[in-house]
């Protein structure tokens, strides 16, 4: 084992929230000892030090108890995650549900900026010139038709959504060394 970097022999890496609640195995504590024997044979750690931490290692339940006992001997490297981020993991389903969920947003802002000055402008002619010429009419027109344009095109908007979310997701896939 590489005691510079220990991390890849747990099954799950216990520097990763995800993971600091499972419960430690006998491997993952042999993995502890092994780092803590190692710095002890590199007189990084005197005797009652690395007794204290493989009591310490025995002793640990989970996974996030681990790391602690460990991290002033090896390289505070973080969590190695993988190229994996929730978009990078979605199936096309997800992607379609997302799609929707942004449309879902775009509506209500479109329903926000048509309602907000339409209300400024009715309130503002009801108080000073009610019965004279409506004119909030050509605001409301002019909110509206974004409103109007928002629902007419749902379909059109969600494809537009899922190919935004689709590229991302390639990127996310992509090898970090990839130059494209």
């Amino acid at each position: 084992m590489d005691p510079s970097s220990p991390w890849s022999s747990f099954a799950h890496d216990p520097r990763d929230p995800a993971y600091a609640g499972l419960r430690a195995s006998d491997r993952d504590r042999d993995v502890v000892h092994g780092v803590l024997d190692e710095a002890y044979a590199d007189g990084r750690l005197d005797l009652e030090e690395l007794d204290e931490r493989r009591a310490a290692a025995a002793a640990a339940r989970t996974l996030g108890d681990l790391p602690p006992l460990v991290g002033d001997l090896v390289p505070a490297v973080p969590a190695a995650r993988p190229p994996s981020t929730d978009l990078a993991r979605a199936t096309p389903e997800t992607i379609h549900e997302l799609a929707v969920a942004a449309w879902r947003r775009d509506l209500r802002e479109a329903v926000a900026t048509f309602l907000v000055p339409s209300v400024i402008c009715l309130v503002i002619w009801a108080v000073v010139m009610f019965g004279g010429f409506f004119w909030p009419a050509f605001v409301m027109l002019g909110t509206g038709a974004n409103l109007l344009q928002t629902l007419l095109r749902r379909d059109d908007i969600i494809a537009d959504h899922a190919r935004k979310l689709e590229k991302k997701q390639a990127r996310a896939l992509r090898p970090k060394g990839d130059g494209a």
